[in-house]
């Protein structure tokens, strides 16, 4: 049982909870059993409680009256619309980011590009599930693309919309492996980001981000078109 209380394990529970969903432990529209996370994780349940409070503020739970919580769904309306909406802040941010970015920000993208490089994008241990730590790199390459970026509220929006964006890149995972050079895209978008091209950058940055959409549009959602993945 987790050494801790108040506000840290309402912390580490947040955390916790979160990793999983993010992970695909906890799949869309899945119900969330309150006691059964506290005793999974033994946790409190006012920690548990106030933790999915706390994800349901940023969008990744629904509260349901008189029932708890369920992972928030997967749906055509919302991809799209995430979609649409991080193209424009995360192009944004790194077109402004290179044009304030200096060798500190240059070598950041090189580590942040070459880490996520060496690792892979399946769990070793779990082939059919991702790899917790290719996703944390991954997320460690696209702040350092940003990190130039002279406007706090743009990169906050940015963060925003990678973590939601994140529940569907999860949901692409089967079909990643035959469809898509990740590597290659991440090594490109870096390159021209390197070489302060900025519209060529946006535009591999762009084709990235839409990506998720096509894969998922073509197969899982496009399948069952207004219901949850």
């Amino acid at each position: 049982m987790p050494k801790a209380t108040g506000q840290s394990m309402t912390s580490m529970a947040y955390d916790r909870i979160r990793g999983d969903i993010l992970g695909g432990r906890f799949g869309a529209d899945q119900k969330i059993t309150i006691s059964d996370l506290v005793k999974e994780m033994g946790f409190s349940l006012g920690a548990v409680r106030e933790a999915l409070s706390r994800l349901g503020s940023e969008g990744l739970v629904v509260a349901e009256t008189n029932k708890g919580y369920r992972v928030a769904k997967l749906t055509e309306e919302e991809l799209a619309d995430l979609t649409r909406t991080r193209v424009m802040i995360e192009c944004e941010c790194l077109a402004n980011a290179i044009r304030n970015g200096d060798l500190r920000w240059e070598a950041g993208i090189v580590a942040a590009e070459f880490e996520l490089s060496r690792l892979h994008l399946y769990d070793p241990a779990n082939p059919g599930r991702g790899n917790p730590d290719w996703s944390a790199a991954h997320r460690r390459y696209h702040e350092a693309l940003t990190a130039a970026c002279d406007s706090p509220w743009m990169l906050r929006l940015r963060e925003m919309l990678f973590v939601q964006a994140e529940r569907y890149r999860i949901a692409t995972l089967p079909y990643e492996r035959q469809s898509r050079d990740l590597e290659g895209e991440h090594r490109a978008i870096a390159q021209a980001a390197l070489a302060r091209d900025i519209p060529k950058a946006t535009g591999l940055l762009r084709d990235h981000l839409q990506a998720t959409r096509r894969i998922l549009m073509n197969t899982v959602i496009a399948s069952a078109r207004g219901t949850a993945v």
